[in-house]
């Protein structure tokens, strides 16, 4: 599904990423740990094709992305600390608005289909100002499928929900999933990152410095296994 060799992103005299290699298969649910700074961010707006980087090749379903970013960005979805939704229109009329944009047939039923998606449904109608947190994110994630993409990249969704919010996000991600789309997420939170994954990596000082599967990993044993990578740096 997607293929990174040698990502390297420099900035200046900065050097944010070191030679990235990645192989992420179809259907496969990707978490990405690692303390501030670490350049996880750099490396997702990478892959989605958010920024460029310095040297390397990104491959997505077989296409150069890197100098085919248009044939494949619809193959893509992406969540960042933004939700990109307009306050003053309601739910559907964000999506719609999006919709228009990738000009997807049938709009109005795919809308319908994507809020139920997200649970969602009942605030078809509502302007998106009197939505909590939980609710914009959730419909920031409706935007982000509509156009179905086969990759979705979500950079710290969980970042201000509280815990009902938490466990509705990690149901909707939960059935994304189960749909076989490819996800790659960062977060900080060991337990619900561990719980959604089917492989987790660390990143540190822009390297890759971890890659395993996440079955048999404990929210305890991965904090160890990331202690020790980072030299028993706190994150």
């Amino acid at each position: 599904m997607l293929k990174a060799e040698n990502i390297t992103k420099k900035i200046g005299n900065t050097t944010i990423l070191h030679g990235i290699d990645l192989n992420i298969a179809g259907g496969e649910f990707i978490t990405v740990f690692g303390p501030n700074g670490a350049g996880k961010s750099t490396l997702l707006k990478i892959l989605s094709m958010l920024m460029k980087p310095s040297s390397g090749n990104l491959t997505i379903n077989g296409v150069n992305a890197l100098k085919d970013t248009a044939r494949v960005r619809g193959s893509v979805g992406v969540i960042s600390h933004r939700t990109f939704l307009y306050d003053n229109l309601t739910a559907e009329e964000n999506l719609e608005f999006y919709g228009r944009m990738y000009g997807i047939d049938n709009l109005r039923d795919r809308v319908t289909e994507v809020l139920s998606e997200v649970g969602l449904e009942l605030a078809f109608n509502d302007p998106v100002r009197i939505f909590s947190r939980g609710m914009q994110q959730r419909l920031a994630i409706a935007r982000a499928i509509l156009h179905r993409p086969e990759i979705l990249f979500l950079d710290e969704p969980y970042t201000g929900l509280d815990q009902q919010a938490v466990e509705i996000l990690n149901s909707v991600l939960a059935r994304l999933s189960i749909k076989d789309r490819t996800v790659f997420m960062i977060t900080h939170n060991f337990e619900q990152g561990l719980d959604l994954s089917d492989r987790i990596l660390i990143i540190n000082k822009g390297r890759l410095a971890f890659t395993e599967k996440a079955k048999g990993f404990t929210p305890d044993k991965l904090k160890k296994v990331y202690m020790e990578v980072l030299g028993g740096a706190v994150s």
